[in-house]
């Protein structure tokens, strides 16, 4: 039996990783968890697995859930992340946060010793330098549980890591893929986050609509893989079928296919190397019939390119890509500016950065997490601006 700690319970990745952990219950056991501010959530959770350990985002919510579970070891706050990774005697980690947060619990995760499933990206479009030389030091493999990386990770299996030639990484397209350039000044909030394939959380799927989220793909793709950039390929592909695909140097090209469900790749990070039977539509190719893939472009998509230039760059620059973003789809989500004005603010801020002579080749977890919130409150700044 493996004790779990899940970071992240209440988001999508987290409630589809507790169907896993339920569905294998011989296997896994829910050691501790953590939410934000959905503590409506945690009394089901508790009820169910029985954890001994919790961490919630607000000391207030903190001390009353100490009153209702007394025998309950509970956490708040950031700090309360890293709490529940020392104190809970967790065998693995499910690293489900969103945003810059999920950096310094992966870092400690590693410090630990600890087995860790990613899908928490900014950990490594942030940190990708600092984390996987970690990983390294520590004989870890990070299990990825992103379903394209998980594709990839599969597709690798059983071939030597030195003959892959090119990794595909595919993208839907996300909610305004069959929109032109021209189409998209008068886009809306609920335009952005009308996903034709997946069910994910907001900020996923607006940076999906403006292909970041493929750009933070590609960052990953090359720390978790030790590939270089123009070794990684993203292609178009509205089925959502093909999740990434790995062409060797003898040119054979190898895919993994699926219904777009996560608990697939959740199950494979969780049970690597075994394979289990789950509770997942099967995929019938007879009924989709066609899969389609079109070339990636750089004009419709602009922010893809400057996610490979960041990455290129390296250094603390991945860190200012993620706070610049951060700060630009919230505004968003709140209805503060435009969708175009996501990117015109990401790309302001990355080029403000190196013109003040900010870049650092081989930042440290401060340096990276001081440039994350540089970029955040300069795109903040830059925006209210923008308004006088």
């Amino acid at each position: 039996m493996k004790s779990v700690l899940l970071l992240g319970a209440s988001g999508s990745i987290g409630t589809q990783s507790l169907d896993v952990i339920r569905q294998f219950k011989d296997r896994f056991a829910l050691a501790a968890f953590s939410v934000g501010r959905r503590t409506e959530t945690v009394p089901s959770v508790i009820e169910e697995f029985k954890p001994d350990y919790l961490t919630v985002k607000s000391e207030e919510d903190a001390i009353r859930l100490r009153k209702e579970y007394p025998g309950m070891h509970i956490y708040s706050g950031d700090e309360g992340l890293l709490e529940i990774i020392r104190e809970s005697g967790a065998d693995l980690v499910i690293n489900a946060l969103t945003g810059y947060i999920g950096l310094k619990p992966t870092a400690l995760t590693l410090e630990l010793g600890k087995e860790l499933a990613l899908a928490n990206k900014e950990s490594l479009v942030m940190g990708g330098q600092y984390v996987m030389r970690l990983a390294k030091e520590k004989g870890i493999r990070v299990r990825p549980i992103d379903s394209e990386h998980s594709a990839i990770f599969q597709a690798l299996q059983g071939n030597r890591h030195e003959d892959a030639e090119d990794l595909i990484i595919t993208a839907s397209g996300g909610s305004l893929r069959n929109r032109t350039r021209d189409q998209l000044a008068d886009v809306t909030v609920a335009d952005a986050l009308a996903h034709p394939s997946w069910n994910m959380g907001k900020k996923i799927t607006v940076d999906s609509a403006t292909m970041m989220n493929k750009g933070f793909e590609v960052i990953e793709a090359h720390w978790l893989f030790d590939i270089g950039y123009d070794h990684i390929r993203t292609v178009l592909h509205p089925e959502s079928v093909v999740h990434s695909l790995v062409e060797y140097k003898d040119r054979s090209v190898i895919a993994q296919l699926g219904v777009p469900d996560m608990r697939v790749p959740i199950q494979y990070a969780l049970l690597y190397p075994e394979r289990y039977d789950n509770h997942s539509e099967r995929l019938s190719l007879e009924d989709i019939g066609d899969l389609h893939f079109r070339k990636m472009s750089y004009e419709r998509y602009p922010l893809l390119k400057l996610a490979y230039d960041t990455g290129k760059a390296g250094g603390n620059l991945g860190a200012v890509l993620n706070g610049a973003n951060e700060a630009a789809v919230k505004l968003f989500l709140e209805e503060k500016i435009s969708f175009l004005e996501i990117e015109e603010l990401i790309f302001d801020a990355v080029s403000h950065f190196k013109k003040e002579g900010k870049y650092l080749p081989d930042p440290d977890l401060d340096e990276i997490l001081d440039a994350d919130h540089y970029a955040y409150q300069y795109v903040k700044k830059k925006a209210l601006w923008d308004r006088h």
